[in-house]
């Protein structure tokens, strides 16, 4: 059994499964490829798969100060959230800031106190309460076109400033040049074969009733609705089975 492990054997084994070298698949190369892509997007779109949820870090300049916005790496596909590093247990802000004095109230209560650890469980869930009610969280918009992270309310009120990391959760695809079970991926080898077929289809579309040697019709539309068959069918099967939440997909 043939195991693709780079683009040009998932493409060999696409043309296998549609008869080459038995028969002349009449493709271009070129339009091959622009299939591969097609199906490439596709899967890091919304296949499981496609994509990892990863953390970077990113340190602010006085460039993304002034421009309120964060430039990303075109891989990055969907950002859930991002957070200053920072910690409530070293907050060197104002004294009289609730959040450091519910901290040295908690650690006080903490030392002087013997039994388990359900009371500090506790006190840490209301003071993770009562720093998102004051305090909240960093608002942004992510646009995946433009590669950027635009920080609201945060930059304005110089909660951020030059200097401070900022780390962002995120997914970001898989590249199938690094990691090369992409290419054997059931859906990639499904969904290219399909693309291919019904580019094959639309080529043959012209010869339509063209008489071949020995009598025989060559049917382009017939491989064109076949082709189209297939994939709604592997499409079908990606949205019941392997797609991502929508909300991911929502930026």
């Amino acid at each position: 059994m043939a195991v693709p492990t780079t683009r040009q054997q998932l493409i060999d084994f696409c043309l296998r499964r549609l008869g080459e070298p038995v028969i002349e698949v009449n493709v271009d190369v070129d339009q091959i490829e622009d299939k591969v892509d097609d199906a490439l997007q596709k899967f890091r779109d919304y296949h499981y798969d496609g994509t990892v949820r990863t953390y970077r870090k990113h340190l602010m300049t006085p460039t993304d100060i002034s421009n309120e916005y964060v430039t990303v790496p075109s891989s990055i596909n969907y950002v859930s959230r991002v957070f200053p590093v920072s910690s409530t247990y070293a907050y060197d802000g104002n004294f009289f800031d609730i959040r450091y004095q519910m901290m040295l109230n908690n650690m006080g209560d903490f030392i002087h106190f013997a039994g388990d650890l359900s009371y500090l469980y506790q006190m840490e869930n209301y003071l993770s309460l009562v720093d998102m009610t004051l305090h909240g969280t960093t608002q942004i918009t992510f646009s995946r076109k433009q590669n950027r992270i635009y920080i609201h309310g945060d930059i304005a009120d110089k909660d951020l400033v030059a200097g401070q990391y900022l780390i962002i959760e995120c997914f970001e695809v898989v590249d199938p040049e690094v990691y090369t079970s992409v290419w054997n991926d059931t859906f990639m080898k499904d969904y290219t074969t399909a693309l291919v077929k019904q580019q094959w289809g639309m080529n043959m579309l012209k010869f339509e009733g063209m008489q071949l040697p020995g009598g025989v019709q060559f049917s382009g539309r017939q491989i064109y609705e076949d082709a189209t068959a297939d994939l709604e069918k592997v499409l079908e099967d990606l949205r019941n089975g392997k797609e991502l939440p929508v909300d991911f997909q929502i930026g």
